[in-house]
Order: structure tokens, then C-alpha cells, then sequence
């Protein structure tokens, strides 16, 4: 059985998901947010992408974690590295749940959740699939240092590659 880690900053704690977590889930993937995750998404299949998230960790010893902000304890959105017959590499994403945003938590999640893949994992590369109207995701992914692939296969047709530099 493959221990999903927990993982601290200077202001998170990325934990694994509980299924206490699942309705803030479902909310972000049922809303109009969702949209760059190919949504939105009905309960059964808000439910199949939160159960990927834990299996991912059996079947490939890496998922997501949830992003708990440690001053208050409030789970204020997800990282994961995702793969599978969905994602053609290792892909590391984010979301943040409304009214979070713009706070830095997801930065500050993905490079630890990077560190993490890159340093313990020993992953030799990772990539972010980003919509190309995902103005915050795109700007994310350059502030981490995170180019683009255009060679790179995609998820999505549409979808910008961002190779992540590894350590």
C-alpha cells in the first residue's frame, strides 16, 4: 500500500483527500470554473475525477493532495500530479476553490508538490496541460519557471504544454 504523503510550506499543509473533502470538490467541478478541466462535470463524474485522484496513488505511487491552509485549517483547493490513459505524461495541476484565489496558494502548493515529485519520486520530468484561455493557470505555470512545449503530445487539442524544469 503506497503512503500518501503530507506536505508543509511556510503557510500550507498538503494532505491527502478525505471523502469530507468531496462536496467543496464537486462544487468547484459542477460551476462554470470548471471549464478548464473540461467541465462542468455532473456528480458521477465530479466523483470518478475525486476517486482518480486517490487510485493515482496505488497505481503510480503519486495524486493529489489537498491544500489546507495551516493558520485557519480551511482546504482552500487541490494539487496533483495526474496520469494515465487521460494524460499522456505526468502532468502537475492545480485548482483553487472560489474566493482563494489571487493568494498565491496555488504557487506555493505546486512548487512543493514539484520539489516533492522531482526530489523523492525522482520523476524525470512533469508537464501542466493549460487551456489557452486559462490566463492564471498560464501566468502560474511561467512564475514557476515552467516553459512551453509545443512539441510536447496533448491532452487536450487545444491545450498548451508547460514542461517543468526539473531540479
Amino acid at each position: 500500500m503506497t503512503m500518501i504523503p503530507t506536505l508543509t510550506t511556510e503557510r500550507l499543509m498538503l494532505r491527502p483527500p478525505v471523502f469530507a473533502d468531496y462536496p467543496a470538490y464537486e462544487r468547484l467541478m459542477a460551476s462554470p470554473r470548471s471549464v478548464y478541466m473540461g467541465g462542468p462535470f455532473d456528480t458521477r463524474g465530479a466523483w470518478g475525477m475525486f476517486a482518480s485522484d486517490l487510485a493515482m496513488w496505488q497505481l503510480f505511487g503519486h495524486g493529489a493532495l489537498m491544500i489546507d491552509v495551516t493558520e485557519t485549517g480551511e482546504c482552500v483547493g487541490q494539487v496533483g500530479i495526474n496520469h494515465g490513459p487521460l494524460f499522456p505524461e505526468k502532468e502537475l495541476g492545480w485548482m483553487i476553490y472560489e474566493g482563494f484565489e489571487g493568494k498565491g496558494y496555488a504557487l506555493e502548493a505546486a512548487r512543493a508538490l514539484r520539489a516533492w515529485a522531482f526530489e523523492v519520486r525522482h520523476l524525470p520530468t512533469l508537464v501542466s496541460y493549460v487551456d489557452p484561455h486559462n490566463a492564471r493557470s498560464i501566468a502560474l505555470a511561467q512564475r514557476m519557471g515552467a516553459v512551453l512545449d509545443p512539441d510536447a503530445q496533448k491532452q487536450d487539442p487545444e491545450d498548451l504544454v508547460f514542461r517543468h524544469p526539473a531540479p
